[in-house]
């Protein structure tokens, strides 16, 4: 059994009485209370920031060349509260002749290319919902002079873009030159002739080394834009690093460089002179653009044009026709536009294939043309003879000229006349001979053989050609002869088209 428990009772007094003093303290201590405890358990921050400040800076001003890219930069404006920023770029003042522009006002790194010498001042202005500040800045152009070539280089030697116009000459060459050891010239560089000058790139140590860009082009140029100003460029160099990539050549021909032809660049034959040529620009010269004498070596050719020369673009031997690539261009203008062929041949033990050319170049052949190897002509290759010249197909060649009804081969006169050329006289027992969708005009002019004039001839003991789809007009005698053994195909007389020739279409001679 649980003891009963007992209990003490706390004895208050019957009342308690409070002062005002008392009262006043009590709810001073509450307010204090519940304040700090408002501010314990939500805290509530207010920034206000002062009004904000905007600074604009156009950079610091500068010194350059006419033609040289200037870039602006207004990167260092700055706004105090971060605020984005708004660019306008004003070209306030520049010389009276300038016609330039910026290339985005509205960028804070516009830019421009000075063209004339002078000031430019321009003015930034720079914009934020903080208002408007603005900066200007001067840039002044100036013009280096050209540097005079004198001597000859002796040593190896790199020419400099100096003077960023590109209409303006780096260096100018004073007298004719020889070029003993290596010469690099790099892109830009524009190198000016004085009158009758010319520049000799010789064998035995001299080399030429000239690669510009599509945008940076090198030049050679005379001091007065003139034709036939300076002489040219004369390569005797064996080198196989002989270049020349994005180089104009204009102006020049002024005196011969060979017998009595004029050329801007002359390539010898007796030191097998040699270079590659890539996207090179012959133009306004006195003569040929280029030359290239029977021995010397196109060892590279592709995308070259040939415009404004008084003679064709170019004069080379058979032995480099086939470097000549498609894309290059030889009827911009030119006295002939034709690609001039000296009187020379086909030989070796490979065949040789001659293309033809986007813009329709013909070949036109200057005098007799032998052919002891296999010589391929491409559909649409136009060839010309000159006066009384005969292709002459021997025993160590054939001839394979195979068009299509649409793109046809054509063996024509130069002149056009009927008749002008001797024609064709085939030798060869190869059975790749033959003449399929091709034309065959203005031949005959002169006895070709065994007393007898024809546009072509088929004749010695097994000789052998096939002639068919081929039209042969405008002969001074037969269409075709055969005789002395030779043989064509069966249906000589029916497989192909004649008109207008003197003699008979066909004639066949045991």
């Amino acid at each position: 059994m649980k003891p009963t428990p007992t209990y003490q009772t706390l004895a208050l007094p019957a009342r308690i009485t409070f002062t005002p003093a008392v009262v006043g303290l009590k709810l001073l201590i509450s307010f204090m209370m519940a304040s700090l405890f408002l501010l314990t358990s939500c805290k509530k921050e207010t920034e206000v920031n002062p009004s904000g400040s905007l600074t604009a800076n156009a950079g610091p001003d500068q010194s350059v060349q006419v033609g040289q890219t200037v870039n602006l930069d207004g990167s260092a404006s700055n706004d105090s509260q971060g605020k984005p920023l708004s660019y306008q770029w004003t070209l306030v003042r520049k010389p009276a002749k300038s016609t330039v522009t910026l290339s985005d006002a509205a960028s804070f790194k516009p830019t421009f290319k000075p063209d004339e010498i002078g000031e430019y001042e321009l003015e930034l202005a720079v914009t934020s919902t903080n208002g408007k500040s603005t900066d200007k800045v001067l840039i002044t152009a100036s013009v280096a002079e050209p540097l005079a070539i004198t001597a000859n280089i002796t040593v190896k030697t790199t020419l400099i873009d100096r003077v960023l116009n590109p209409d303006l000459p780096d260096y100018i060459v004073t007298k004719s030159i020889d070029v003993n050891n290596e010469l690099t010239i790099n892109p830009g560089v524009v190198i000016a002739f004085e009158r009758d000058v010319r520049m000799n790139v010789n064998d035995g140590g001299g080399l030429l080394i000239a690669k510009g860009t599509a945008e940076n082009k090198i030049k050679f140029v005379g001091v007065q834009k003139t034709k036939g100003y300076w002489i040219g460029v004369s390569l005797y160099s064996g080198s196989n690093a002989n270049t020349m990539e994005y180089v104009e050549v204009m102006h020049a021909g002024s005196r011969t460089v060979y017998s009595t032809t004029k050329a801007a660049l002359f390539m010898s034959g007796g030191s097998r002179a040699q270079i590659a040529l890539k996207n090179c620009l012959f133009s306004q010269n006195d003569g040929y653009g280029l030359y290239v004498l029977d021995g010397g070596i196109l060892r590279e050719f592709a995308q070259n044009s040939f415009t404004s020369n008084t003679e064709a673009g170019i004069l080379l031997n058979a032995e480099n026709v086939a470097k000549l690539d498609a894309a290059s261009t030889f009827t911009g203008g030119n006295g002939r536009n034709i690609v001039d062929i000296t009187p020379s041949g086909i030989k070796g033990t490979n065949e040789v294939a001659w293309n033809g050319f986007n813009d329709k170049t013909p070949y036109r052949i200057s005098g007799d043309f032998s052919v002891d190897a296999g010589w391929k002509l491409a559909p649409g290759v136009t060839i010309e003879m000159n006066r009384d010249a005969v292709i002459r197909v021997n025993t160590a060649g054939y001839l394979s000229a195979k068009g299509t009804t649409t793109n046809k081969i054509v063996f024509t006169g130069a002149d056009r006349t009927t008749p002008s050329w001797k024609g064709i006289i085939c030798y060869s027992q190869d059975s790749k001979n033959e003449l399929e969708y091709a034309e065959v005009s203005n031949a005959g002019s002169s006895v070709i053989v065994s007393a007898k004039k024809a546009s072509i001839a088929i004749y010695g003991t097994k000789a052998l050609m096939s002639v068919k789809n081929t039209k042969i007009s405008g002969s001074g005698g037969y269409g075709v002869f055969v005789s002395y053994g030779a043989s064509a195909n069966t249906d000589l007389s029916t497989a192909n088209t004649f008109e207008a020739n003197a003699q008979t279409n066909v004639l066949i001679e045991k």
